[in-house]
């Protein structure tokens, strides 16, 4: 049994099943493995699973493995990830739902090769819908919190939508907000992330370019009711502005609408506005964190339908032995990834 762990700082590393019994949320799964040899068995209320693919999540896991503001910066770390698809090899009694050789996507269990998950409202875990590729499955996690984002950022058909980072969540939250109805407009330095957005349906980009000056380009498509700041970058003067009523880019008060509003997702330690601006604004400044079950069966329902794309984005499909040398170039090259699938089989 193989988990990814994180041994130090900036360090990935594939290992075996010890490193596990201290971080297991449900139970050391190994006792499970060999007990399923006699009996075919498992607890009841859980299924057992062996991983099939797992999906890295860009940027909590490079925050994590630098020691950012979600790690507990105490090495090693090895409950990482939460983009898990495997196939069911038990199930305990009280399960309904479920059988064996079904396909699951697990949102809270991390790289590990096999796990035995309660199954429950608070769970995560679904059955792959028919249709749905088992290696774009394993995004369900990212295009989940981009799908609860957008639902907590309550956007409505016709508002002009606003994402400032074509990353994994940026272009989810991009195809998501289009299914809402919105008008959506994508900024990045990145100009092939741009050309992928434009595919998957996003009305108009913008390339951004180190200084500030191109965010005239950016102001003169809005203004905007919502923002999605996906990027962790110190942008928020230019999304937000520094004058009282702010600078343009976020859409005034005005009677009968709501406020315009900017949703906060990658992470960072603090943050910092003008709160002149803002007020001006009458500003909602939305958090969220991570996304429910209803979210991911959403997420589900639309990419069985064709409505959300995910092939796309999957840019590098692994074997699991290659894991350390991606996540090398999640510390040094972090935009040469995007979305990256790990494959157990």
């Amino acid at each position: 049994m193989r988990t990814i762990v994180f041994p130090e700082r900036g360090r990935a590393e594939v290992q075996g099943d010890g490193a596990l019994r201290e971080t297991l949320a449900f139970r050391d799964p190994q006792p499970v493995v060999e007990e399923l040899t006699q009996s075919s068995e498992c607890e009841p209320g859980t299924v057992l699973v062996q991983a099939v693919y797992t999906g890295m999540t860009n940027g909590t896991e490079r925050n994590v493995l630098l020691g950012g503001n979600y790690s507990a910066k105490q090495w090693p770390i090895s409950f990482i990830g939460y983009q898990h698809v495997g196939r069911v090899l038990a199930v305990g009694a009280g399960v309904e739902g479920f059988a064996v050789d079904d396909l699951v996507y697990s949102g809270r269990t991390p790289h590990v090769e096999c796990y035995c998950a309660p199954v429950g409202e608070h769970s995560l875990l679904i059955k792959i819908p028919d249709g749905v590729e088992p290696q774009h499955a394993a995004l369900f996690g990212v295009a989940s919190v981009a799908m609860h984002d957008v639902r907590r950022a309550e956007v409505k058909l016709g508002e002009r939508v606003l994402v400032v980072g074509a990353g994994l969540i940026g272009q989810f939250s991009a195809q998501c907000a289009r299914l809402a109805g919105a008008v959506v407009t994508v900024c990045d330095l990145d100009q092939e992330r741009l050309a992928i957005a434009r595919t998957l349906g996003a009305h108009q980009t913008v390339t951004l370019t180190p200084d500030a000056s191109s965010w005239d380009a950016v102001q003169a498509s809005g203004p905007f009711d919502v923002v999605f700041e996906d990027s962790g970058a110190p942008v928020l003067d230019q999304i937000i502005g520094t004058t009282f009523g702010g600078g343009g880019i976020l859409r005034p008060p005005s009677p009968g609408n709501a406020s315009s509003r900017v949703v906060l997702i990658a992470g960072r330690e603090r943050v910092d506005y003008s709160f002149n601006a803002a007020q001006g604004l009458e500003l909602s400044i939305i958090h969220a964190s991570h996304f429910n079950l209803s979210d991911l069966g959403e997420v589900a329902r639309f990419t069985a339908k064709g409505n959300l794309k995910i092939g796309p984005l999957i840019t590098n499909v692994v074997k699991l032995d290659d894991a350390p040398r991606i996540y090398e170039r999640l510390v040094s090259e972090p935009a040469s990834l995007l979305g990256t699938v790990f494959d157990w089989q």
